[in-house]
């Protein structure tokens, strides 16, 4: 109910959201806002922010371009009423199952040399490497990429699970890759994970997050290169914090004649928009009607960069957003570094990842 059918993406043109699961939202949230600091910026009279800054001109380089950035003195946390789906409840999933006996079905593997395991010798044929599993399908696989959702009768889809969106983003940072053109990724890392103490199964959140875990496979060396770039890429580690503090709704939290019940509907709150979204669009719309189109969908993101490229007086930067496709805009030179991290994560910490391409549109398409 959270995410956008395979079969369904090449009709969403931008303005469908392909997953909107909590975690997801608040990412995508985030970057609005941060858009929207950035355009508070770019209007007479120019007032202050207290979480964006624009960089003098001596700052930005041919690799730091950004005009602006986050201020060194802000912090990012991210609340979690629940374990992100994926690999970080997996432990949970199996703790509620009423016979926890780990399943024995093969797991599918993918066999293309670019996504092959390392082996020790050249010699040593390469072994297949463990594809991205779907939803909770064999759960006796840990340290592992799964896609969206859980239940094996819903439709398929090639959205990755929360925990391996947010074991990304301790590379590639919490910016979208539109929003890294306009704004540097050096301070968007998430510090904290926060999780009520029974939704943080630490043996599970070390294997999925941490460098003792499966991104132990970003290596310095990497770091080193991605720095050497000067886009601003690292590895930075979120810490993981418990609360005792439960949400109000959480399945713990409710009373013996109250029952919770799965919901389609996202509310999305900024100091900026408040939306209600049912199946990735503005509640009222149907799905596919442009005129459904959330502010923090893909079209809606673009245009936004658009006019604050402009506002900041950035020609060069609307030149670069207004030519091609939104898979045109994503494979521009200026996101080289970007692209680089991304496909070091993907190929030796975050195996099986299945690129997710099918939305690609014009900006000026009326559909």
């Amino acid at each position: 109910m959270k995410c956008l059918p395979t079969t369904k993406l090449a009709q969403a043109h931008g303005n469908v959201l392909h997953d909107w699961h909590a975690e997801i939202i608040a990412i995508r949230a985030f970057n609005r806002f941060l858009l929207e600091e950035c355009r508070l910026l770019s209007t007479p009279p120019h007032p202050p922010s207290r979480f964006v800054r624009r960089r003098e001109t001596h700052e930005q380089t041919q690799a730091a371009y950004q005009p602006f950035e986050i201020k060194d003195d802000v912090q990012i946390h991210m609340y979690c009423s629940e374990a992100p789906c994926g690999d970080a409840s997996m432990e949970l999933v199996m703790d509620a199952q009423e016979d926890a006996m780990p399943w024995t079905t093969p797991p599918p593997t993918i066999t293309s040399a670019d996504q092959s395991r390392p082996t020790i010798s050249d010699q040593i044929e390469a072994e297949p490497a463990l594809a991205a599993l779907r939803g909770r399908s064999n759960f006796n696989y840990l340290g592992v990429v799964r896609l969206k959702p859980s239940r094996p009768d819903a439709p398929p889809t090639l959205s990755k699970s929360c925990t391996d969106k947010l074991a990304f983003t301790q590379c590639a940072s919490l910016l979208s890759s539109l929003t890294s053109l306009l704004i540097a990724p050096k301070n968007a890392y998430l510090s904290s994970l926060i999780l009520p103490r029974s939704q943080l199964v630490e043996t599970a959140c070390r294997r999925a997050f941490s460098r003792s875990g499966r991104m132990g496979d970003i290596t310095k060396e990497m770091e080193e290169r991605w720095r050497a770039t000067g886009g601003g890429y690292e590895f930075k580690e979120f810490g993981l914090r418990a609360t005792e503090k439960e949400f109000r709704y959480s399945r713990r939290s409710l009373l013996a004649s109250e029952k919770a019940v799965a919901s389609n509907i996202s509310a999305v709150h900024t100091p900026y928009f408040q939306e209600t979204l049912i199946g990735g669009v503005l509640q009222g719309r149907k799905q596919f009607d442009p005129r459904g189109a959330s502010a923090i969908c893909r079209r809606s993101l673009w245009k936004a960069m658009i006019e604050i490229a402009a506002l900041a007086s950035m020609p060069a930067l609307v030149d670069v957003l207004n030519k091609g496709t939104y898979m045109d805009v994503k494979s521009r030179e200026l996101l080289k570094s970007r692209r680089d991290v991304k496909d070091d994560v993907k190929k030796f910490a975050l195996k099986g990842w299945v690129r997710n391409s099918e939305d690609d549109f014009r900006i000026e398409d009326k559909s």
